[in-house]
């Protein structure tokens, strides 16, 4: 089955900063999740963590 799975960390209009997990099948609209955070690096962290996770289970990145 083909599906995606992208990650952003975005400003949010409060000042704070969001990571948005968006996941679905190719083809559809998906779902969307979104972690605020007070500061960058928090975001940046579960980035990296969540990264490691998806690579490991065989997603790849976009070419």
């Amino acid at each position: 089955m083909a599906r995606f799975y992208a990650l952003s960390i975005e400003p949010n209009l409060f000042g704070e900063t969001s990571l948005v997990r968006s996941w679905g099948r190719i083809g559809s609209r998906g779902q969307q999740k979104i972690h605020v955070f007070d500061s960058e690096a928090k975001a940046v962290d579960l980035l990296l963590s969540l990264l490691r996770k998806k690579r490991s289970r065989g997603y790849l990145p976009l070419q």
